[in-house]
């Protein structure tokens, strides 16, 4: 876990390990994008043009997403929304916003859209392979409690230690996972490290009341979203050695299929990292379809669903013809 990377000489900002993983996942993601659709894209630009508005509603959506998941933490104060630097997005809700503003996007500029979002489905999820490693610096999205040689500690007051010394009634947990003497808290909250004796920093670094060791679910889920990368992007040159004029036809080839296989994978793997994540509350809404699940997993099903029905529809419609691509003039 490092939050914080360095800071910046003379200043008092610093780089964020999550901020930087971030913007390091968006570029890779543009630099891909641009690569797979320079065949199919009059202009390079209007995909950089694109890749900002995505970034843009994905930071929006991720923000308001993790607000709306953890209203409780805000209600007392609406200011605090507005803080993202202190911490607080879910890449899912970012995911969904961006696909949102680029489908706006695309229908808007009359671009092929089908086969743009082919391609935005693996550029999609290569931004996600970085962005979970900044959820690992950022120490958010963390498993549950684990004796695996692999399985990980966090220091004292990162999020899993919070949520390893306090009861959680959202996750069915009325007894904390470790159990802290009174003295390690102070109206209530755990304290902050510089106030605790050097006997109790002993015993929080190196002692029985360190974190315990849990699973690394957002490595998980990093190596998940780049397995998932190389899957999609195979998937889609399958789909244009298919539409070549004198290919035979295959099926699941048609334009939006890579798009929609995105949801149902991602969909899938996704609801079964949430069985050892320790982070997100369990769900009995009205809305949801797996009872007692997390909302991450409900909105999974509904993904899945979603990508189903999205694979059939792209079955049937024709093929979106790609605009002509302006070559440059050879000089003579």
């Amino acid at each position: 876990m490092c939050p914080e990377l360095f800071r910046i000489p003379f200043t008092q900002l610093t780089v964020k390990g999550f901020g930087l993983m971030l913007v390091i996942g968006f570029l890779a993601a543009v630099y891909v994008i641009r690569r797979l659709s320079r065949n199919i894209t009059p202009d390079p630009n209007m995909i950089t043009n694109a890749s900002l508005y995505s970034l843009i509603a994905g930071v929006v959506g991720a923000r308001v997403f993790y607000v709306i998941h953890y209203f409780d933490l805000f209600k007392n104060n609406l200011t605090r929304v507005f803080a993202i630097w202190e911490g607080g997005l879910e890449l899912l809700g970012g995911v969904l916003a961006a696909v949102l503003v680029i489908a706006f996007y695309l229908r808007r500029h009359k671009l092929p859209a089908r086969r743009y979002l082919d391609i935005l489905a693996v550029g999609l999820m290569l931004a996600l392979a970085f962005g979970r490693i900044g959820c690992f610096l950022n120490g958010c999205c963390f498993g549950k409690p684990s004796d695996l040689p692999w399985a990980v500690r966090f220091p004292y007051h990162s999020y899993a230690y919070t949520s390893q010394v306090e009861p959680n009634p959202a996750r069915n947990r009325l007894q904390p996972q470790l159990k802290l003497p009174d003295d390690y808290f102070d109206a209530g909250f755990l304290k902050p490290f510089d106030k605790l004796s050097p006997e109790q920093k002993e015993m929080v670094t190196a002692g029985p009341y360190r974190c315990l060791p849990v699973h690394p679910t957002q490595l998980y889920s990093s190596a998940n979203a780049l397995v998932l990368t190389v899957l999609l992007y195979l998937f889609w040159k399958r789909s244009q050695n298919a539409l070549q004029p004198k290919a035979a036809p295959k099926p699941l080839t048609r334009p939006g299929s890579t798009f929609a296989l995105m949801f149902i994978l991602y969909g899938f793997t996704r609801f079964f990292i949430e069985f050892i994540r320790d982070d997100n509350p369990f769900e009995y809404g009205w809305w949801t379809i797996y009872k007692g699940g997390t909302v991450s997993q409900n909105i999974c099903i509904y993904m899945v669903v979603t990508g189903i029905v999205l694979m059939f529809a792209f079955s049937r419609m024709p093929i979106d013809n790609p605009l002509p691509v302006r070559r440059p003039q050879k000089r003579t």
